[in-house]
C-alpha cells in the first residue's frame, strides 16, 4: 500500500492504518530504534511510534511519511534511551556524538539561533552535497549505522567512509560558520 492511502486511513480514523503502517514500516522502525535502545525497548517505541501517528495524523500530514514515522521513533528511543540510562550512555552515542560536536554547535552558547533555523541551514547544505556523501552522512548521524555498514551499503572501503564524513563535518563547519552560526 503507498504512503498517501496509509495516511489517508489515518485520516478516516480506519484502525487498519495501524496495521498496514506495521507491514510496511516496522521492520526499519524496529533496526532503526534497535541501535539506540533494547530490543523490549525498541518493540515499546515502535509501538508508542504508531500510537503517535494515529494522534498526530490528521490534523499533521506527513510529506514523506516514514521520515516522519523514523523521526518520531528515534526521538522516542533516545527519549527512552536518556529516561533508562540517566547520566550514563551507551558508547556509541557517545561517539556519535562527539564526532558532531566538531560542527555543530551548542545551541544554548548560540541561543539567537533556534534549532529550526539551524534544521533549516542543515537541510540546505545537505542538499548541496553529493548523493553519495548525503547518504553517508544521514546514515551514520541519523540512523547510527556503523561504518562498516556503510560502507558495505556504498560499496566502498571503511577508510573512504571515515574520509568522506570528516570531509562533510569540516565542510559543515564551514558552511555554519559562513551562516554567522559559530562552535
Amino acid at each position: 500500500m503507498q504512503d498517501e492511502q496509509i495516511i489517508e486511513l489515518y485520516c478516516k480514523r480506519n484502525e487498519h492504518a495501524i496495521s498496514e503502517t506495521a507491514a510496511k514500516y516496522g521492520i526499519p522502525l524496529e533496526r532503526l530504534a534497535e541501535r539506540i535502545v533494547s530490543v523490549e525497548d525498541a518493540e515499546e517505541c515502535v509501538n508508542d511510534t504508531y500510537m503517535n501517528a494515529w494522534n498526530h495524523i490528521p490534523p499533521t500530514i506527513p510529506k514523506y511519511f516514514f521520515a516522519w514515522l523514523a523521526k518520531v521513533c528515534r526521538n522516542l528511543a533516545l527519549g527512552k534511551l536518556e529516561w533508562s540510562h540517566a547520566k550514563k550512555r551507551s558508547a556509541q552515542i557517545v561517539t556519535l556524538t562527539q564526532e558532531l560536536e566538531e560542527c555543530i554547535p551548542d545551541l544554548a552558547a548560540e541561543a539567537e539561533k533556534s534549532s529550526k533555523e539551524l534544521g533549516t541551514l542543515l537541510t540546505g547544505f545537505l542538499e548541496g552535497i553529493s548523493k553519495k556523501k548525503r547518504l553517508m552522512f544521514l546514515r551514520r548521524y541519523w540512523y547510527g549505522d556503523s561504518i562498516k555498514e556503510i560502507a558495505r551499503e556504498c560499496g566502498v572501503l571503511e577508510g573512504n567512509v571515515k574520509t568522506t564524513l570528516f570531509r562533510v563535518r569540516r565542510d559543515l563547519k564551514k558552511y555554519l560558520e559562513q551562516e554567522g552560526i559559530w562552535v
